[in-house]
């Protein structure tokens, strides 16, 4: 793999035009055997980690590419010509040589090397003794969400527990993986507060922790842990927002529904987030990419509020009072409406729509994973009920779905409309084994597509010691 170089990136931010994708990020670094020694430094240290979580790689095109495109429910967007290369993603013809593939892989491990700075050299500055372990707790929260990101994407890697000498190790096997993050997370839960006030808003918590944690244990098939651990964010006093369309306005930022969210406010030093700029209106808001679809708009039972406030479509004038542009023929017809930010609260000091926050785990999961678990489990009767909760949020009738496979297909369907455009559909499709058949269509073949290729670069960078996926 690429070299994890060891100095501390403490700013990095890419803020601008359609063209920025092809735009090498500049960062300020410093050497850390200079950094690391008073407490503002661990501060610092720890913003570069949240810094990343607003990144190009970690929230814009690579992350698209890899948990987007590849879904039933978002195809590419924009017109056919523009960035025609990330057609590769829908159809299942990406290599190990494809740019998509390396730029999310070495954008997830300079962040996980930014989480390693800061658990490997924090403990030894003396500073207050609260923050300190606070501080470490965050990172290893945050370097268990990259490496979600990377098992699910990738498969198996190489565990980097802390800085060393030699990054050039095999890579560890899946379950291997998994017990780490599992560690992490459990460590993390163990230190982190409930809450913040407000000038720390968007730091990790322990709901965040122990949610992450839920869904990780799902991922595993740990029904029972993922049950438990679901019931324990459930008891922490999270709430679905009332109102669909609030919870993801500028207004519902860090409400109660909130329990793992990216901080994007526009700022002097970290600028804002282009994840909204790339899905918003073509010609209007942003660049139009990463499109909702026929099927995903076809997947909503009648009378559902959630499709109309999560398809924004040409000639609408929506809640806040927005017309959307109507027959462009360059634009579509059909976007993220999630993403969406009224045009009278936009910063215009960074890109459109950059002060959208991203929302990474919301408590109608944290429902849904509990219900999904407790339906495994044989609990028929809490799993209706948490499923019915999100169900009367979107205005609908309780389930008539019965019986362990009948919830088993509700819930599903249910992730499916409730997440849809937050990225979980394609990782959701291969971890409940409905992706060989959902998209066969577009050109899925089992055996191989359920990850991507380890990058062609990085393989050949470490001598063969990393081996490459199966069928690339």
């Amino acid at each position: 793999m690429k070299k994890i170089f060891l100095s501390i990136v403490l700013l990095s931010f890419i803020v601008g035009c359609k063209d920025d994708y092809l735009n090498v990020d500049e960062y300020w670094k410093k050497d850390a055997t200079e950094f690391f020694k008073t407490q503002d430094d661990a501060i610092q240290a720890t913003s570069a980690i949240y810094s990343f979580l607003r990144s190009w790689e970690n929230s814009a095109f690579p992350y698209q590419y890899l948990f987007g495109v590849p879904a039933d429910d978002v195809e590419k967007g924009s017109n056919p010509g523009d960035a025609s290369f990330i057609n590769v993603y829908n159809n299942f013809t990406y290599t190990q040589s494809d740019g998509g593939v390396e730029g999310y892989w070495i954008g997830q491990w300079q962040a996980v090397n930014r989480c390693n700075q800061v658990i490997t050299n924090v403990p030894a500055i003396e500073m207050d003794a609260t923050l300190k372990n606070r501080l470490i707790a965050e990172a290893k929260m945050l370097r268990a969400y990259f490496y979600f990101n990377l098992v699910r994407i990738y498969g198996g890697v190489p565990i980097y527990d802390g800085l060393q000498a030699n990054y050039n190790i095999p890579r560890n096997s899946v379950n291997e993986v998994y017990d780490f993050i599992i560690s992490d997370l459990t460590s993390a839960a163990a230190v982190l507060p409930q809450a913040y006030g407000a000038a720390d808003l968007g730091r990790v918590t322990k709901g965040g922790a122990l949610g992450l944690l839920s869904k990780v244990y799902l991922y595993k098939k740990d029904w029972q842990k993922a049950y438990d651990t679901s019931n324990q964010v459930i008891g922490m006093g999270y709430a679905l927002d009332s109102d669909f369309n609030h919870l993801f306005r500028p207004a519902g930022e860090f409400g109660s529904e909130s329990v793992f969210e990216v901080n994007c406010q526009c700022s002097t030093q970290f600028g804002g987030s282009q994840y909204a700029e790339v899905q918003g209106v073509r010609n209007q808001f942003g660049w139009g990419f990463f499109t909702p679809t026929t099927a995903l708009e076809n997947a909503f039972e009648p009378g559902d509020i959630r499709k109309e406030l999560t398809i924004l479509r040409e000639g609408e004038t929506t809640i806040e009072g927005d017309l959307i542009k109507k027959g462009d023929p360059q634009a579509g017809n059909m976007w993220n409406q999630k993403v969406y930010v009224p045009k009278s609260l936009n910063n215009n000091s960074c890109g459109y729509g950059s002060i959208q926050n991203i929302r990474i785990l919301r408590f109608a999961e944290v429902l849904l994973i509990n219900a999904e678990a407790a339906n495994e489990l044989g609990n028929t009767g809490v799993a209706t009920t948490n499923l019915n909760k999100v169900r009367t949020r979107a205005q609908l009738p309780n389930t008539t779905a019965s019986g362990q496979a009948g919830l088993r297909t509700a819930i599903w369907n249910e992730r499916r409309v409730e997440l849809a455009l937050e990225g979980d559909r394609f990782v959701d499709l291969v971890r409940t084994g409905q992706a060989t058949t959902v998209l066969a269509s577009y050109g899925y073949k089992a055996g191989k597509n359920e990850v991507f290729p380890i990058p062609l670069n990085s393989i050949v960078q470490s001598n063969g010691i990393l081996t490459q996926n199966p069928g690339y």
